[in-house]
């Protein structure tokens, strides 16, 4: 058991700006469209126009997925980072939107391929490669992937990234917070500030090829020693400005563990969680996007191959620090201590009002007693819980405060191993793995 077929959806990508432009002033207009009509059918039933419902028409609905996902990069990439960070906050249908773009990309048709293949190895490139695969592996916001086979015979994987999405990260950005804005698909009290700002970094970070490889090669390193994982080869001499270069590691979708046996699966998730524990507290570099593509699972070793180390970030001894005092304290159920490392990370403001302070501490511990003993992700109800208790915090104005950004992606990490942790069904045994740091 290896890959699993990808069958993408093939649509030139649009490179210059006034080109990506055009798509979003397209989908505005449609979406004006829409609305015209909708409203006058409102009208009809004699129901007054919201904004809001309106837009989210099925028609429109679709038009807004299928058009971002067709633009990839920024635009694609904003509702990907929203999807994760504001989810439970969003009506129905946007949440749907942004979960399809979470899965879905189209990719470049064959003459575009060659084009940006000529613009990044030059007009012989095929010398550098004994084959070339046209069929994608993988599409993303950023890139598409491709199977190659070096001079040398190495397999080889190749990240190709698509025209005029590094140069359109800002304008991109800038036009699709826009657009949301306008449609009123967001609540007008989510501030969408940190959010564009995390993704405007994130964006720039992840279009920087050689900034990946670099980090590629830093986390192989790191885990040279630990058998368990398998990291890709940079191949730096097959790289370029928009084209990453590693060793193929024929691998099969980490999704594909929930039917292995528990203690396999169990195994898996315990590894994932404790590296993210190294990355915070020892490694000082965490690899922070939790899609579940950036994992793969290797059944004849029991090995977890690692992919795309975009969104690599530095972790600052006061960040790791605060996060160390904060697990510690909540394990003791020093209430004290969890208020004064959220307070210094920045989760919450100082000087709340009591009953605030009680609140917010009372969820804080709820979630750490759920790190008491193993945890059956499969049947635990922890999220559950814990949203429910957010919401009614969050119906609080005088508690809506925004993390800083270099919390947000942490987090969003976090998140994200515990959703593959509960789609592996995994159980993990938090007071043995944690008693390294605890």
């Amino acid at each position: 058991m290896t890959d699993i077929p990808f069958s993408p959806r093939v649509r030139s990508v649009p490179s210059t700006r006034l080109a990506r432009l055009g798509h979003m002033g397209g989908l505005a207009t449609g979406l004006a469209g829409d609305l015209a009509i909708g409203a006058g059918r409102a009208l009809a039933r004699g129901e007054r126009p919201r904004l809001d419902r309106l837009i989210l028409s099925p028609g429109s609905v679709e038009r807004i997925t299928d058009r971002l996902s067709e633009m990839r990069g920024a635009a694609m990439k904003l509702g990907q980072l929203m999807s994760m960070e504001t989810g439970d906050l969003l009506p129905r249908e946007l949440s749907n939107i942004l979960a399809r773009l979470r899965a879905e990309a189209h990719t470049m048709p064959p003459k575009q391929l060659k084009t940006v293949l000529e613009t990044n190895y030059g007009a012989d490139f095929r010398r550098l490669f004994k084959g070339f695969d046209a069929q994608p592996l993988a599409a993303a916001s950023i890139g598409q992937v491709h199977r190659a086979t070096a001079a040398d015979g190495t397999a080889l994987a190749i990240k190709i990234q698509y025209p005029g999405v590094r140069e359109a990260i800002d304008s991109d950005l800038d036009n699709a917070a826009a657009l949301i804005r306008w449609s009123g698909m967001v609540p007008a009290e989510l501030d969408l500030g940190p959010l564009m700002a995390e993704a405007r970094l994130q964006l720039h970070e992840e279009a920087d090829y050689a900034r990946e490889g670099a980090c590629m090669a830093r986390f192989a390193a790191l885990l040279e020693k630990d058998d368990r994982f398998v990291v890709p080869c940079y191949r730096p001499d097959l790289s370029a400005g928009g084209a990453l270069a590693m060793s193929y590691e024929p691998s099969a979708p980490i999704e594909t563990l929930a039917d292995a046996p528990a203690d396999t699966r169990d195994r898996a998730a315990s590894s994932l969680i404790e590296l993210c524990l190294r990355e915070l507290f020892d490694f000082g570099l965490m690899q922070t996007d939790p899609n579940f593509a950036n994992y793969r699972w290797r059944p004849e070793t029991g090995q977890i191959v690692l992919l795309d180390f975009g969104a690599t970030r530095e972790i600052g001894e006061g960040l790791a620090h605060g996060h160390l005092e904060l697990m510690r304290a909540g394990l003791a159920r020093d209430r004290d201590g969890v208020l004064a490392a959220l307070e210094g990370l920045g989760f919450v403001r100082p000087g709340l009002a009591e009953r605030h302070r009680t609140a917010i501490l009372d969820m804080a511990e709820m979630g750490f007693a759920a790190l008491d003993g193993p945890l059956d992700f499969a049947t635990d109800d922890l999220p559950d819980r814990m949203r429910r208790r957010g919401m009614e915090i969050g119906s609080e104005r005088d508690l809506w405060h925004i993390p800083p950004a270099e919390t947000l992606f942490l987090q969003r990490k976090i998140g994200g191993l515990y959703l593959l942790a509960a789609r592996l069904g995994a159980t993990v045994d938090f007071p043995r793995l944690l008693t390294r740091w605890a």
